[in-house]
């Protein structure tokens, strides 16, 4: 009888900081980092699962703390029973009634579900020799419907309406899967869009994007209108008008001046405008996606579980569902947004800016479409070009596609190196680098955003 024998968390950040990646309105100089957890067995195979909750730095140490709050109900418990019946498992850390009273089902505790959620994930595909994505698409309908928590979604979404979703795309799941063997997901980049690069390498990075075939690219906006103008126009004029120009606000506007701002940037003809006010303002998304249509309102990487996307679909308050692998509580839950956004009819593209992320949200749209939505022509992932050596199953894009990961597990594991060099405070990368930027107030509300 296997069990589980270690739990183990690290503090790993990476100092981007530096170079401002990542860089927007909310979040100036982030340090990309990862509250990273490793479970281990008493398995002769020697199996370990990984996964881990994204921060920017500051905090990460709290977010640590919340993962190993969740060792309880998992160290020392028999490893088949935990991953025979994950939705189980799942309803057992979510509902763990003292811990709830954080969230509940959402924010700090939240993500730490994730965290291990996600490990589980992660040990079960090994376990199993197959890639995530190749082992949710192969189970059956009744078996995926078994890992969603249905409470406070039937009143848009039932098991039953699940189901019939499932066993609707169940023709076609053997071709969908070599197509994806084939020729990969589609793949957006947000490589040149952060918000602290130069004009110069934001029309260098923009050109370099299109040469390897991008044609959807995504800017960082919100800091200030005639900046945001300014390099619409140089991008637009540098890689002419048909490649497609996502631009994401970070959260940054109220409604009104949300509805001004990128009334502004119509010209410049923007695919979709992404989380242009709180994620928590399911009204005020569906009042700016009516006043800017037809440009298309995006929203989802910091929506903190499926309830809230559940009633942003319902408001008709969003074109593109961007679903996040490590805010919600892991993989279950992504179930079961997937089957929301598949009920209404909303394509899924996900959120992936942040270290690893990548790696993990593309198997979540490749179970989507070999499985749940069987679309793929109105989705891409979105892609950015760095932290990806840490891994030791990094993502492939070739031709702006995500080549289908073929290792078994969820491709979260980072190198042993990289846990030793970047973790905080006391690794290499650290002990001999500056000290972190000090907290700074959020950036004060432009003349335009204040005005009324």
């Amino acid at each position: 009888m296997p069990r589980v024998t270690s739990f183990t968390t690290h503090d790993i950040r990476f100092p981007t900081s530096r170079l401002l990646d990542g860089s927007d309105a909310m979040n100036p100089d982030p340090d990309y980092s990862a509250a990273y957890l490793v479970i281990g067995t008493d398995e002769p195979h020697g199996h370990t699962g990984h996964g881990f909750a994204f921060t920017i730095g500051r905090g990460n140490d709290v977010q640590v703390a919340a993962i190993a709050a969740l060792e309880g109900h998992i160290l020392g418990s028999d490893l088949d029973t935990l991953l025979d019946d994950m939705g189980a498992t799942w309803r057992s850390l979510v509902h763990d009634s003292q811990l709830r009273w954080l969230g509940p089902e959402k924010g700090v505790m939240h993500m730490a579900v994730s965290a291990v959620v996600n490990a589980l994930w992660d040990l079960k595909a090994k376990r199993a020799g197959l890639p995530l994505w190749r082992l949710l698409a192969a189970m059956s309908p009744e078996e995926i419907v078994a890992l969603v928590d249905f409470r406070y979604l039937t009143d848009a979404l039932t098991p039953e309406e699940a189901l019939h979703i499932l066993r609707g795309a169940e023709p076609g799941r053997r071709e969908r899967t070599e197509r994806l063997g084939a020729d990969g997901y589609p793949a957006y980049t947000t490589t040149p869009g952060w918000l602290g690069y130069s004009d110069d390498k934001l029309v260098r990075l923009s050109l370099e994007a299109v040469a390897d075939g991008f044609t959807l690219i995504k800017l960082k906006v919100g800091g200030d209108l005639d900046d945001d103008i300014r390099r619409m126009r140089l991008v637009r004029d540098a890689v002419g008008p048909d490649v497609r120009i996502a631009v994401d606000a970070n959260q940054r506007w109220d409604v009104d001046s949300a509805i001004r701002w990128i009334t502004a940037l119509a010209p410049f003809d923007p695919w979709w405008v992404e989380e242009p006010t709180s994620p928590d303002d399911i009204l005020g998304h569906a009042a700016i996606r009516r006043a800017v249509a037809p440009a298309k309102i995006a929203t989802g990487e910091h929506v903190q579980n499926r309830i809230v996307f559940k009633q942003l679909l319902q408001a008709e308050a969003l074109d593109v569902v961007q679903i996040d692998a490590a805010r919600v509580a892991g993989v279950n839950e992504n179930i079961a947004i997937l089957l929301l956004a598949a009920k209404f009819g909303v394509p899924v593209c996900p959120h992936a800016g942040g270290v690893g992320l990548c790696e993990l949200v593309q198997h979540l749209s490749m179970f989507d479409f070999v499985a749940v939505s069987g679309r793929i022509g109105d989705r891409v992932i979105e892609y950015v070009d760095h932290l990806h050596e840490h891994f030791l199953d990094p993502v492939r894009v070739r031709g702006a596609a995500y080549a289908a990961p073929s290792a078994p597990g969820y491709s979260a594991q980072m190198h042993a190196e990289t846990l030793r060099r970047f973790a905080f405070p006391g690794g290499a990368e650290w002990a001999t680098a500056p000290a972190p930027p000090a907290a700074a107030p959020l950036p004060a509300p432009t003349a335009e955003e204040s005005t009324r």
